[in-house]
């Protein structure tokens, strides 16, 4: 195994897990890093029961996880739950990943705007008594929230995973590269746009868009795409 392949990344496989299941039996990485909008029909370790026991799964939540209460039961209330890395620091096969799942809404925080809310708390206060005592709705907890964004970088991290893109692509956001440059990031990988491409933003942070069905190594070099 390549130093490059013992940690592998997906770009969003919308139901079809097949390019990430043939990397991981061909490359035999340590740990693979999955980046959203999975499109569960069953629950997410039922996809990867080939490679479970074989490789370390992590993943963070994509806008489309959210969609239905199935689509987001399947996934954080999976076997594989606990593997989340959204908004927090974990150590995989001897490098620190971050993790940022989500999206930004209008409704919530659209950089460069302000958020119209300072945290989830403030939202629920100003909301009528039937939503205040409820669950909030799906579309509510796909976002990204200010003050979560603002606490990652008290963290240091050499990888960032987001499914949001970066000021890299041109529907990315440059604030998710300032996120990376507090947390001494050197590499993102995202999701979401469903293209290929590596770039190089400010302090020299390596940017590679993974896209659909795609499988990258830590270099950014394409290794399946189905």
């Amino acid at each position: 195994m390549s130093q490059y392949d013992k940690i592998l990344f997906a770009g969003d496989p919308h139901g079809n897990f097949n390019a990430l299941i043939a990397a991981v039996h061909k490359h035999k990485p340590e740990a693979v890093v999955m980046l959203g909008d999975y499109d569960l029909d069953k629950p997410l370790e039922e996809y990867l029961a080939d490679i479970i026991g074989s490789t370390e799964i992590w993943w963070i939540a994509g806008n489309h996880d959210f969609e239905t209460p199935n689509k987001y039961h399947n996934l954080f209330h999976s076997a594989l739950a606990h593997k989340s890395l959204h908004l927090k620091v974990a150590e995989v096969a001897g490098i620190r990943i971050a993790g940022l799942g989500g999206i930004f809404l209008g409704r919530v925080w659209y950089p460069p705007q302000p958020p119209k809310w300072q945290n989830k708390q403030h939202y629920l206060d100003y909301q009528s008594a039937h939503i205040k005592n409820a669950e909030m709705s799906l579309k509510y907890r796909s976002a990204i929230w200010h003050d979560e964004f603002e606490s990652l970088k008290n963290q240091k991290a050499d990888i960032l995973v987001t499914h949001e893109a970066p000021g890299s692509h041109r529907h990315g956001f440059p604030i998710i590269g300032e996120l990376a440059a507090a947390m001494g990031v050197k590499h993102i990988f995202h999701g979401h746009l469903h293209e290929n491409y590596t770039r190089t933003i400010k302090q020299q942070i390596s940017v590679i868009g993974v896209a659909n069905r795609a499988v990258t190594n830590l270099r950014g070099h394409i290794l399946s795409d189905l």
